[in-house]
């Protein structure tokens, strides 16, 4: 039982008598928020509007209540790197201790509910919000949430789980259907959200806007009530993402408990009459409000602690997160670390102007923020600087890489800085490339021309491909590393620290090698998830697709050895196995090695992807220290779901255990028989039967019917328009397109207006696009009624009776 479970359970018996004191009308309106950061109070039976507020990497507070998803600015808070530069340090305890931080900032703003972590599986390296997740694999992913929300948790601050479920592309994310056959969707997108949800406990759990095989998820109540509470034994609150509400009285009866932002009661009535009529029993609508409520009371403590801190522990904390979540990707030579002897070129705006951070809802307002030109200036004066390119422009101008050939020229060694800018990857639009901006890419090709002696430091939130690698003799990739990023970064450069960081996801050559590239990101209606398991290194190890940087891939400074493996199975049972190697630093300089334990299938009766990750520790070891590294696998390191059972099962064969520096780089394996306890049933075998290294890529009609055990569904038709409608489809008609103006114009103004700020625009922009029409009604408060959205749609479908009659009670509603 995860530590702080009984105080949820203790705060549900509170929550369960006043409950029982409560009218209809109060249950209702505690089903909703009472704003856009406040859940609702009661003040005459002492429950309190508590405050949750975005920041999976920081606390992102908004000093502004009316402000909704950041053109006002929020309170100084420590930016920690994101998720994607988290993930790869591999480090549990450093992302507790991060928790830990985060807790204590939360509690001196009255901040009872952090929302995050984030922890969607990266399906495809083009999805926008990838910085803010944490892996490919669920196995990692879920131990690094889990870690993280322990942090919060045992401090007094409750995790918010996000976004629950298969939610991995930001194209239509409001209204798009995922289609996914069961065992993918258990083994890949659900898995690490299990594995959290046992370990930690969270508070709560955010559930995604789009549907999964045709339901949405804030109604879906496979998901949350029969996989999330009846088997994972998940006790807390389930929320919506903003404006994820579909059908309220549904989300209910389907295991919603609470729809945010608060919509100004435009669904309180709804609720009231459906318990009214004997559509709702009372008893659902108890459980929603009971559980809200036991949020609220564990709020209550949050708003009576002190927790006092050191802003400045707190930054020295993200910078050591940003030096172990950095990954050395090329060291040719042992280039790294460089001499603070010499002649220096710093090229690149982003050595001045660092994007540290994701854009979007949580972008964090930093305590403070260092650059890596300051920084490098503590180990060298001799340096010069070129810009390289403009920061926020998609412009190629070669007077600029001239300047930067002439600076390289000059030197001894060029210190090149390339990446992402926000405009490329932000939450609300999927990239559409794989590559840098062609003013980056033409830059590193001419600055390596002119002086081979380069390092190029990658500043980014997601995989990138690099036809210029060959070129630079050293490859840093710094990801997104927070406000204390510059040091951490020249810490790495001149050698004051040594990488340890490790790839959280695959590094592909082209993008025609992700397996997801033919079905991603499908139309605005639908999306298949046709490539079932085979998602990252699973794919490219089973089908032997060379990558150019595989999962869990870092070099250090120093080197390690593996030896004296050994595998031993309980006497009484095959599937508990021991496994221990001992590792050794044969360097000359402290480092730390990721050990990773992978586990192959050599006997399925079903399709098993080559290698799933296990295991894996970080170790810290002094030169010619060596330690003795063990893993404890039990049952569910060897089970595969069938969806025959439901259930997980063990089918009898051989196994192999493989240990590993990266999924590609195995030191030892170990061949085992294990006694299994079932075998797969007939459906399991039909949907899944045996694969092998020969994976085709492309998955017919036919293939993906057989495992999804049904026929593929087909796309939502857009007309006649309805309340799921996007804004977007309203441009299939010339009346349509006149709404859809209006509608985006008012939306803008309705987020703030416009910003200077062209990726915060573009994100807008495209949220407009493809939300759906209800949720106009929610975000108006109820300016725009439910009767006024009916008399649009029947208009526009060329309904005038319903348009009247729509009409009609718009008017007795005023």
């Amino acid at each position: 039982m995860a530590e702080g479970y009984s105080g949820l359970d203790q705060k549900h018996n509170q929550a369960a008598a006043i409950v029982a004191q409560l009218t209809t009308a109060e249950k209702a309106m505690l089903c909703s928020g009472k704003d856009f950061w406040h859940l609702h109070g009661m003040e005459r039976l002492k429950v309190p509007a508590v405050m949750v507020t975005d920041g999976p990497h920081g606390l992102r507070k908004q000093d502004s209540s009316s402000d909704q998803v950041g053109l006002h600015r929020s309170v100084p808070a420590t930016c920690f790197p994101t998720a994607v530069t988290l993930a790869a340090t591999w480090n549990t305890q450093l992302l507790e201790n991060i928790g830990a931080a985060l807790a204590a900032e939360c509690i001196e703003e009255d901040v009872a509910v952090l929302l995050g972590p984030g922890l969607n599986i990266k399906r495809h390296p083009y999805c926008g919000r990838n910085f803010e997740y944490f892996s490919e694999d669920p196995h990692l992913s879920g131990k690094m949430a889990a870690a993280l929300v322990k942090g919060l948790q045992a401090n007094g601050v409750g995790a918010c789980l996000k976004h629950f479920a298969v939610n991995n592309q930001e194209r239509a994310r409001m209204i798009v259907d995922a289609v996914v056959d069961e065992r993918t969707m258990r083994e890949i997108y659900l898995r690490g959200f299990e594995i959290a949800v046992k370990e930690a406990q969270p508070w709560s759990v955010m559930c995604a806007y789009n549907r999964v095989n045709g339901t949405y998820c804030s109604e879906h109540s496979w998901l949350l009530n029969d996989v999330l509470r009846k088997e994972w034994g998940f006790k807390g609150m389930v929320m919506t993402d903003w404006g994820a509400s579909n059908d309220r009285v549904e989300g209910i009866m389907g295991g919603l408990d609470l729809e945010m932002p608060g919509s100004g009661g435009v669904n309180t009535p709804h609720i009231e009459a459906a318990v009214e009529d004997g559509s709702l029993p009372v008893g659902e609508l108890d459980r929603a409000v009971r559980r809200n409520i036991a949020v609220s009371l564990l709020g209550a403590d949050v708003q009576a602690a002190s927790h006092p801190f050191d802003p400045i522990d707190h930054h020295n904390l993200a910078r050591q997160a940003a030096i172990e979540g950095s990954v050395l990707l090329k060291n040719q030579d042992n280039f790294l670390p460089l001499a603070d002897t010499g002649t220096f070129a710093v090229i690149g705006a982003l050595a001045k102007h660092p994007r540290y951070q994701g854009a979007g809802s949580s972008q964090v307002n930093p305590s403070q923020t260092e650059t890596p030109w300051s920084a490098i200036a503590e180990y060298t004066d001799a340096r010069l600087y070129a810009p390289g390119y403009v920061l926020d422009s998609t412009e190629e101008d070669p007077q600029l890489i001239k300047d930067a050939v002439m600076a390289a020229n000059q030197v001894d060694t060029v210190i090149l800085f390339a990446g992402l800018p926000p405009i490329y990857e932000s939450e609300g639009f999927d990239r559409d490339t794989l590559q840098l901006p062609p003013q980056h890419e033409r830059l590193i090709a001419a600055v390596c021309e002119a002086n081979p002696n380069t390092v190029v430091v990658l500043n980014n939130g997601s995989a990138v491909s690099m036809p210029w690698v060959s070129l630079p003799k050293a490859v840093l990739e710094a990801y997104l590393p927070g406000q204390a990023g510059g040091t951490a970064i020249a810490d790495l450069l001149f050698g004051a620290a040594n990488p340890s960081g490790k790839l959280a996801e695959t590094f592909a050559w082209s993008i025609h090698d992700v397996p997801s590239d033919p079905y991603f990101p499908g139309n605005d209606k639908q999306v298949e998830y046709r490539e079932g398991l085979n998602v990252g290194y699973r794919y490219f190890s089973t089908t032997r697709t060379p990558s150019m940087f595989p999962f869990g891939h870092g070099l250090s400074y120093t080197r390690f050895r593996y030896a004296a493996s050994r595998c031993t199975q309980a006497a009484d049972d095959s599937t508990s196995v021991t496994v221990s190697v001992e590792v050794t630093n044969t360097g000359k300089v402290e480092g730390a090695e990721v050990v990773q334990l992978y586990v192959r299938d050599c006997e399925s009766s079903v399709y098993r992807p080559d290698r799933e990750l296990r295991a894996f520790d970080k170790v810290i070891l002094d030169p010619g220290e060596a330690r003795v590294v063990k893993f404890q696998l039990e049952r569910d390191a060897f089970t595969f779901y069938d969806v025959g059972q439901r259930d997980w099962i063990v089918e009898s064969g051989d196994f192999e255990i493989l240990i590993g520096a990266s999924s590609e780089d195995i030191r030892a394996q170990h061949r085992i028989h294990v006694e299994g306890d079932q075998k797969a049933s007939p459906l399991a075998q039909r949907t899944h039967p045996p694969g092998s290294r020969g994976v085709n890529k492309i998955v017919t009609d036919q293939r993906f019917e057989q495992m999804l055990d049904k026929p593929i569904p087909k796309p939502q038709a857009v007309q006649p328009f309805h309340y799921n409608s996007s804004v977007g489809d309203l441009a299939e008609t010339s009346a349509g397109r006149k709404v859809q103006e209006r509608l985006m114009s008012e939306f803008l103004a309705s987020m703030g207006g416009t910003s200077k700020d062209k990726t915060l625009n573009k994100m807008f922009e495209e949220m407009a696009k493809t939300m759906p029409l209800r949720a106009i009604v929610l975000f108006s408060r109820g300016k725009f009624s439910y009767a006024q959205l009916d008399m649009l749609l029947a208009s526009l479908n060329r309904q005038p009776l319903k348009a009247a009659q729509a009409w009609l009670r718009s008017r007795k509603e005023k």
